[in-house]
């Protein structure tokens, strides 16, 4: 091994230096680490066969000269560069927030950055988004569902880029998904408010993206099969998701139909909202009205009674996406295409 300290290989390689940008090069993290700079850059993008130990000295070597990768440098020796393109449809809702912070751990760990875009549930926004991040040639996709322009999907499709689609799961060949069924969710929250003696039951959302739409199939299937769907009873607003609206959507539902006994909201906020209008109102939860959510969101647990909703694998998803996409982006072989995680109905005090 070398027995160069990070001070003498600065002296040692002056000219390099100034000749640059001053900044530390691969070849310098190699020599301090004694290894050839194709072990270093293998050792820095966290391919498997690389020997642990000769990891450990490249990343001591990193730490020690404060090396930070150029990516453009990268994109020239590899036709694409270090970064990984991370479509999500909003910042402001928790649920990909944590999607995302998973998402973006994993990938840092492998020596890659997230560029992030996001698509505010726009198809065109997020055409634009592709075609600005293809330009670049990222190393990956990570993508929210399957509802998409047909130009957005070709673009995908041409462009040779390993892309994982989270969220949504999706059985064709050829893709590659990490999520849960959105509409076995919704029938399951559903069954279990019909199983509390709920008959009545509206279903409130917003946003209306395509998740909430599959969560409103699973909970018409379950009233369905329990042969008291009524379709007056669901309420509908384009409108962004929030606790505001939660409690106005409360108000709409009691004015239009008093007689209901159980609201399932698409989303907790929406059913936090719900709650602390209920309190406001003087209308008793569960006794008089049950409300259940979806996500299980921060503070749901804290809620006036606590928030029945269905508990979903976000920072899961996030995680499984990005080890899928690192072996895609290794060319390495996938046992499971398609992983679906499941969901967790928690039925607390609000029901």
């Amino acid at each position: 091994m070398s027995g160069k300290t990070p001070q003498n290989l600065a002296a040692a390689a002056p000219g390099r230096r100034r000749r640059s940008s001053g900044r530390v090069t691969l070849q310098e993290v190699a020599q301090a680490a004694g290894v050839s700079p194709i072990t270093a850059s293998r050792a820095l993008r966290g391919e498997r066969a690389v020997a642990p130990e000769l990891v450990a000295r490249v990343q001591a070597a990193v730490a020690q000269l404060g090396y930070v990768p150029d990516p453009a440098a990268r994109a020239l020796a590899s036709s694409r560069s270090s970064q990984v393109a991370v479509l999500i449809p909003l910042l402001s809702n928790a649920l990909f927030v944590d999607l995302l912070d998973a998402v973006q751990r994993s990938l840092l760990t492998a020596g890659y950055q997230t560029l992030i875009g996001v698509t505010h549930y726009d198809p065109a926004e997020e055409e634009a988004l592709l075609r600005s991040y293809l330009l670049h040639r990222p190393a990956g996709l990570i993508v929210t569902g399957f509802d998409r322009s047909p130009a957005a999907a070709a673009l995908i499709a041409a462009s040779g880029v390993p892309c994982v689609h989270v969220m949504e799961n999706s059985q064709r060949a050829g893709v590659y998904s990490v999520g849960f069924s959105q509409a076995a969710a919704g029938r399951a929250i559903t069954e279990a408010l019909l199983a509390r003696g709920r008959r009545r039951i509206a279903f409130a959302a917003a946003q209306l993206d395509p998740r909430t739409l599959q969560r409103a199939e699973g909970y018409r299937a379950a009233l369905q099969a329990a042969g008291c769907y009524e379709p007056t009873l669901e309420f509908l607003d384009a409108a962004p998701s929030s606790l505001a609206l939660g409690g106005a959507l409360l108000e709409r539902v009691l004015a239009a139909a008093p007689e209901v006994d159980a609201i399932f909201f698409n989303n907790d906020d929406l059913a936090q909202g719900a709650l602390l209008a209920a309190l406001r109102l003087g209308i008793a939860v569960p006794e008089r009205l049950a409300v259940a959510g979806f996500n299980d969101l921060t503070g749901s647990d804290q809620m006036l009674p606590p928030l029945s909703t269905v508990r979903t694998p976000r920072g899961e998803i996030g995680r499984e996406a990005a080890a899928m996409l690192l072996k895609l982006m290794r060319g390495e072989a996938l046992a499971e295409p398609h992983r679906d995680l499941g969901f967790e109905v928690l039925m607390r005090g609000s029901c």
